[in-house]
């Protein structure tokens, strides 16, 4: 708005060839920017005329527009080689120093002295357009006209200026050096950010390197964003791997008698119920047998791990199933699998603990070796509970015959038939007594 309510504010135009080359937006703040060439003084450097705005003016006279959006349409705008900018993002800078993105006329137009009213073009304005300022050059060569003739001349010129820019900008996109304070639009920082998962901070960081190595080597561009696009790729997949790496277990490159396994690991075997001592000894073993293949294996905790569970397996299983023949001790107990079994027999389990001591004192003193004695212990308890039942079975039965029966006497039964088998002994049977003359 003005500051007048009586006077209208300034209109802005844009031209539709321009915007649909460049972009709308662009195309508004590029010849919103034209202004400043009308009525402030370029400073030539570098062959280039550098002029110097306000974020202050754009953000009054572009009401419509933040500092993001300022900052990010001009930087579109060089990303696009329509202009240069020498000061920090709109972001952090007060003022806008920015120059076409084309060199400086080395000869001025003969009508922009002082005395020349302001509508005349400014010097940066052939720049842009060539045919304008061949226009321009030869009405300085004709007489004085005027100052109305010289007004319409400079309206037809000004007009002139603005359609002959698109096709400028298109055509002639020059490469030039990376500015000191050159930073990533925010497009930019959001497509590392979606597409590659890449922070903003991180990417941010990697710019003063970057700046610092292109304006060493002092290389020209046309495309600054790509650049450092793929630098800051290859930064981020280069610090990812490195963290990788960090997490990887160095190779041991030498197994020698020293080794031992790690903390962790002799957890994890302790934990596991194995002995300590079982795994002490077994280290010279496991470091001579990778010694003598010759190659170290790249996890040997973990195979050390393994080869302890393997061996204490096997450990455990010949200590409880020895193949070796051994006598029988005083305190020997049978396993409870042997009374597991002599249930299933229906055998009582507590005639068959009675017949224990028997069985243990009878083996001492046979000073005998076998390599089971719960398998012996089984044939004894069952031999003498079917003895056990044959002989109340045989009550019963002497019981309901007559006395005549000359079968179920005792005197016709040897005394070695009625006795109990000893332990491991096989019964004979015995011979009927014979019966001499009456």
């Amino acid at each position: 708005m003005s500051d007048f309510s009586l006077l209208p504010e300034r209109q802005l135009q844009f031209s539709p060839l321009l915007a649909a080359t460049i972009g709308l937006e662009e195309a508004i703040l590029l010849q919103h920017l034209q202004q400043v060439f009308e009525h402030r003084s370029p400073e030539l450097q570098g062959g280039y005329a550098w002029f110097t705005i306000e974020r202050t003016f754009l953000l009054r006279t572009l009401p419509f527009w933040t500092v993001e959006d300022l900052h990010r349409i001009s930087r579109n705008l060089v990303d696009k080689g329509v202009l240069l900018i020498a000061t920090p993002p709109l972001l952090s800078a007060e003022h806008l120093t920015f120059a076409v993105n084309e060199p400086a006329p080395t000869r001025q137009p003969a009508h922009s002295s002082a005395s020349v009213t302001p509508s005349v073009p400014p010097p940066v304005a052939p720049s842009l357009a060539p045919s304008a300022a061949h226009t321009t050059d030869t009405s300085a060569t004709q007489p004085a006209a005027h100052p109305s003739a010289i007004s319409a001349t400079h309206s037809a010129t000004h007009s002139a200026t603005i359609t002959a820019m698109p096709p400028a900008v298109t055509t002639k996109r020059g490469a030039g050096l990376l500015p000191a304070h050159w930073s990533p639009s925010e497009d930019l920082l959001q497509l590392l950010a979606l597409n590659h998962n890449i922070p903003r901070q991180f990417a941010l960081d990697q710019l003063e390197d970057f700046i610092f190595y292109w304006r060493e080597r002092g290389e020209t561009s046309h495309a600054w964003e790509n650049k450092f696009r793929q630098h800051v790729i290859s930064v981020w997949r280069r610090e990812q791997q490195d963290q990788a790496e960090a997490f990887r277990v160095p190779q041991t490159t030498t197994l020698d008698n020293s080794w031992r396994p790690s903390a962790d690991a002799m957890d994890i075997m302790l934990r596991g119920d194995i002995a300590r001592d079982f795994i002490e000894d077994s280290i010279p073993e496991f470091i001579l047998y990778w010694r003598e293949r010759g190659t170290n294996p790249k996890e040997l905790n973990s195979k050390f791990i393994q080869h302890i569970r393997i061996q204490w397996a096997k450990f455990t299983s010949s200590m409880e199933h020895s193949t070796e023949p051994k006598r029988i001790t005083e305190q020997w107990q049978p396993a409870e699998d042997v009374y597991d079994i002599l249930r299933l027999s229906h055998i009582d389990t507590e005639f068959a603990r009675s017949l224990l001591p028997e069985f243990i004192v009878y083996w001492r003193d046979s000073n005998q070796a076998h390599t089971s004695w719960n398998s012996k212990f089984l044939q004894h308890v069952k031999y003498h509970w079917a003895k056990r039942h044959q002989i109340e079975q045989a009550g019963h039965s002497h019981a309901g015959q007559s006395g005549s029966s000359t079968t179920g006497r005792t005197r016709d039964r040897s005394l070695r038939s009625t006795l109990p088998t000893p332990p491991g002994q096989t019964k004979t049977r015995a011979r009927p007594c014979e019966r001499g003359p009456r």
